[in-house]
């Protein structure tokens, strides 16, 4: 039967959901694959939108799915990872918010942007290749150097760029501010932590409604029904992995392994876009 899914837009995230086969072995995998990198994100402050991203990538979802379904998974563990890291007193107001505020407004745009499939696949792929490159060779920053205040205008104009990547991948930004936040030595090591899981959160949910937005608040029919399983496998995920980094449990080794997986599942990508331009 000959479907036409362009006339509707509620019609083309029901086709876009249903555009991969779905079994149970591979539904409770992919449910194994996201409570272990909500773990190990988790750990460091970080929601693991790019670890989502990878386990579905890996099985070949679509753009249309893989997008709200990392978002969604994102909100789940940042308000578990906000709450125990400021608990732990691992947080910095004065510095989270000339980067949250920019950041909100961007990421909403972000979301509400769609891109091609082609596009969308380019994009993530070099996202998760960075976010290897960023697991692999990071290690502890020492704590004992003095930080200092970022400059305001610096702030807002990282934050709303880091915003609007967020909302247009579906990645939560955390990846890319940790980083900065100790090479500029803006925030201790924990305290990046909590600084990054709280701005994780409000781009999350501020690229969700974007995206909602766009397909006129229906975002969530493009969530596959393996979602009710891979929401708790996240969750759970979250709870032992902010127990873990808020008492300092080094996982170093681990996240290496972690790499890996970002870098099969982020040439994966490339490939469906590089593969079809060399055999035009």
């Amino acid at each position: 039967m000959n479907l036409n899914c362009v006339s509707s837009v509620k019609f083309v995230n029901f086709c876009a959901r249903w555009t991969f086969p779905m079994t149970l072995e591979i539904t409770l995998l992919i449910a194994l694959l996201i409570f272990v990198v909500a773990v190990l994100y988790s750990t460091v402050g970080h929601a693991g939108a790019s670890g989502y991203l990878a386990a579905m990538a890996l099985f070949g979802l679509a753009p249309a799915v893989m997008k709200p379904t990392a978002l969604t998974l994102n909100v789940i563990v940042a308000i578990v990872g906000t709450i125990r890291f400021v608990r732990a007193g691992f947080f910095s107001w004065r510095i989270f918010w000339p980067f949250a505020i920019a950041s909100i407004p961007a990421a909403f745009a972000g979301g509400w942007v769609t891109l091609p499939a082609s596009v969308y696949k380019a994009i993530v792929g070099v996202v998760l290749l960075y976010g290897a490159i960023r697991i692999f060779f990071s290690a502890k920053a020492a704590d004992d150097q003095e930080t200092r205040t970022p400059p305001m205008a610096l702030a807002l104009a990282l934050g709303a760029a880091l915003g609007f990547l967020s909302g247009l991948t579906g990645v939560g930004g955390g990846i890319f501010l940790s980083p900065l936040l100790l090479l500029m030595r803006w925030a201790r090591t924990k305290e990046t932590s909590g600084i990054s899981v709280a701005f994780i959160l409000v781009n999350s949910i501020a690229g969700l409604l974007g995206h909602g937005v766009f397909a006129h608040f229906s975002s969530i029919a493009t969530l596959p029904r393996a979602a009710l399983i891979w929401a708790p496998a996240a969750l759970a995920g979250g709870f032992v992995g902010t127990e873990l980094g808020t008492r300092r449990l080094p996982i170093a080794g681990v996240r290496r392994w972690l790499s890996v997986v970002l870098v099969i599942a982020g040439l994966k990508l490339l490939s469906e876009v590089i593969l079809p331009l060399l055999h035009r």
